[in-house]
């Protein structure tokens, strides 16, 4: 006897929010005080992580080697049981790293971005201040001009996106807000 309809689990797909914007505008502080709220897992920035344990500058290979173990990361938890999955940065900005960069990118990232369904980026608006470290390369205007190519290439791709501005849990409050409507 076929099972019919009624007797088949239907799972309720996680909503897939990446936390992005340009450098030091609160994206880690953000992504780990929204997977607290909503008491689920998230993946932390994996750029960050790689380029730190590099011996020497990275190059076009390394930036590849991220934007994969990006999609990997988020393979991994598509198919969780969890309300939300949330992303500190996604391949937009290793998109736009490898145009800024190295004036290419590969020709397998742009089909990636497409087909993986984003419910929202939450977009961290500039109204932090930008502090120096070891890692980060683009202060002063660069963070601006950045900030517009990750917004425009969101927009391009038609994922739908807000920003979310305001000081400590201002912040916070607003992206949950966001969330929230996005029931």
């Amino acid at each position: 006897m076929e099972k019919g309809f009624a007797d088949t689990k239907i799972k309720n797909a996680s909503k897939i929010i990446v936390i992005t914007g340009a450098e030091s505008t609160g994206k880690s502080t953000l992504t780990k005080e929204l997977a607290k709220y909503f008491n689920v897992p998230f993946n932390p920035e994996i750029a960050r992580h790689y380029i730190e344990k590099l011996d020497e500058n990275y190059n076009y290979t390394d930036v590849e080697n991220i934007a994969r173990l990006q999609i990997e990361q988020l393979t991994m938890l598509k198919n969780s049981e969890h309300s939300h999955i949330f992303l500190d940065t996604w391949l937009i900005v290793t998109k736009i790293w490898f145009q800024v960069v190295y004036n290419k990118e590969p020709v397998w990232l742009n089909n990636e971005i497409k087909r993986t369904k984003i419910d929202l980026f939450l977009v961290c608006d500039t109204d932090l201040p930008w502090i120096s470290d070891p890692v980060r390369e683009n202060g002063g205007e660069m963070r601006n001009i950045l900030q517009n190519k990750y917004i425009e290439t969101i927009r391009n791709y038609n994922f739908n996106y807000k920003i979310i501005g305001g000081q400590n849990s201002e912040r916070l409050n607003n992206a949950i807000q966001f969330l929230n409507e996005l029931q």
